[in-house]
């Protein structure tokens, strides 16, 4: 079967919106943020079309430099997203968010790319950049509900070790029911995309365990290693100084 990608006019894609307009004036309606989720929706937009444009550049530049340089700026911005639910953003907090979401993203990003894809060259913009802005987020997602939940949970008196327990399972539910949703309750966006344009569906699910598995390792690994960070330095400050 040869891939086909159905090009969508500027005019139907604006189709998509009816419903989201309907959504807003219910929201408008029932005074519960419509205003909030509007600014969403023009965020959205532009950001989808500045990226767009800056990908098209990024792709044509072919620079191992530049790819380099918009991982780090992903990685910066995962690591202070992450940290958002803890209020006040402390640079130990940053750092220990950063290294998290760094050490499991790219062990995550070099196996698919290098291992599974042998992308060549390493650098390979439109391969590289998108993994691992999955990656990224996705540990970024983890981080962020980990930190949150072992915040609380220490807020309200609970041990260390099981704190720690508590939030890890807390941070990785969500993808690991995910992983039992796949295929039985959604076709993921991967998958789908890649059907919708022809590619074979068997070619396409490879891609979309190879997905999966990056994802779930991904998110794991980073709370684990944040959590760990954290208690480690909870157990430095408790000991007492001679």
């Amino acid at each position: 079967m040869t891939a086909n990608v159905i090009d969508i006019p500027a005019a139907n894609l604006a189709l998509v919106f009816v419903p989201v307009v309907i959504l807003l004036i219910i929201m408008l309606r029932w005074s519960t943020g419509a205003g909030a989720a509007a600014y969403a929706l023009g965020r959205m937009l532009l950001q989808l079309v500045a990226i767009g444009y800056l990908l098209t550049f990024i792709f044509a530049a072919d620079s191992a430099a530049l790819v380099l340089a918009i991982l780090c700026v992903m990685l910066g911005a995962a690591g202070w997203i992450a940290i958002r639910p803890l209020g006040r953003r402390r640079p130990a907090d940053l750092l220990r968010a950063l290294a998290a979401i760094a050490t499991s993203g790219l062990l995550s990003l070099g196996v698919v790319s290098l291992l599974v894809l042998e992308v060549t060259p390493w650098y390979l913009a439109r391969v590289v950049i998108p993994l691992g802005g999955m990656i990224f987020a996705s540990a970024m997602n983890a981080v962020s509900i980990a930190a949150e939940r072992l915040a609380a949970e220490l807020g309200n008196g609970g041990q260390m070790v099981a704190a720690r327990d508590i939030s890890f399972k807390a941070a990785i539910n969500p993808f690991q029911n995910q992983l039992l949703a796949v295929g039985l309750v959604s076709l993921p966006g991967m998958m789908t995309g890649q059907i919708l344009s022809g590619v074979d569906p068997l070619i396409a699910v490879r891609y979309q365990i190879m997905v999966m598995g990056m994802l779930y390792s991904g998110a794991g690994l980073a709370a684990a290693i944040y959590l760990q960070l954290v208690c480690w330095s909870l157990s430095k400050d408790a000991k007492p100084r001679t």
